[in-house]
């Protein structure tokens, strides 16, 4: 089976190649500083009541799942979980293989900066250069996606540092225990497993119990992909997970509430 991972990242760097510059970490600072602050991914996913936060995630169709909700509206999908008490949103802006684009989360984030309370946003796409970190901050996110195993050191380095003079967070994901040290080398606050292995696309909750463990202890503990029910959640909750990423199960729901609430049960 092809490594659908490498298709992806290879379609990326293509289509935002007539958009590469430097973008230097001080035309970020100046943009952070010019722009009103989002609210804190980081601190969204740390709940004072040590209960499970949710990010929930506006995401029409995947390599995957295929079609999931093809014609959702992002606004109404993000008033939805807004509703239903998520603790931060994921927005999709990949529109060749998740139907997403940039004016969805730029959409979105208007929303909660008029219908308070807002819910920090983080840009789920695959991310290769600082232009669309810089793309990230003027939409209005709060957090970027870095996954480690798509990357070069250098790359993850440059992101990183892009981020933090932009004001944003990043949530650097893993797949494997050597990408830990790799995130942890980096700075990373926030590390997720994706328990999908986005290669050839198989689901293991067992990736969160396996490697979750080996978190340092000062690191914000992401489980991503395949929790579909309570029960997953208490998988993952009892291996050290602080919090869940849900696009599938949240966008098929009749009721996104009573899903958050029973992720969250003790």
């Amino acid at each position: 089976m092809s490594d659908k991972l490498t298709e992806i990242m290879a379609w990326k760097r293509s289509e935002i190649a007539p958009l590469v510059r430097a973008v230097p970490e001080s035309e970020l600072a100046h943009l952070d500083a010019s722009w009103p602050r989002p609210p804190s991914f980081l601190s969204a996913l740390r709940r004072p009541d040590r209960k499970l936060a949710v990010i929930s995630e506006i995401k029409r169709r995947s390599p995957s799942a295929g079609d999931i909700k093809a014609s959702a509206s992002s606004i109404d999908q993000a008033m939805r979980y807004q509703a239903a008490g998520a603790d931060a949103l994921s927005v999709l802006t990949d529109e060749k293989f998740f139907g997403g684009t940039l004016d969805d989360l730029r959409g979105v984030t208007a929303y909660f900066a008029g219908t308070p309370p807002a819910r920090p946003c983080i840009r789920k796409d695959f991310f290769v250069h600082p232009i669309q970190v810089l793309q990230a901050r003027e939409a209005g996110a709060s957090a970027i996606l870095i996954i480690v195993r798509a990357l070069t050191d250098e790359e993850i380095k440059t992101l990183a540092a892009a981020a933090t003079a932009a004001g944003l967070d990043a949530l650097f994901e893993i797949h494997t225990e050597p990408e830990i040290d790799r995130a942890v080398r980096h700075g990373a606050k926030i590390i997720g497993v994706n328990n999908r292995d986005l290669a050839i696309f198989k689901t293991d909750l067992g990736l969160s119990e396996r490697l979750i463990p080996k978190f340092p202890r000062d690191v914000v503990a992401v489980s991503e992909s395949g929790i579909l029910t309570g029960a997953d959640a208490a998988r993952v909750r009892a291996a050290g997970a602080q919090a869940l990423l849900v696009g599938e199960a949240l966008m098929k729901a009749a009721d996104p509430a009573a899903l958050v609430a029973e992720f969250r049960r003790e």
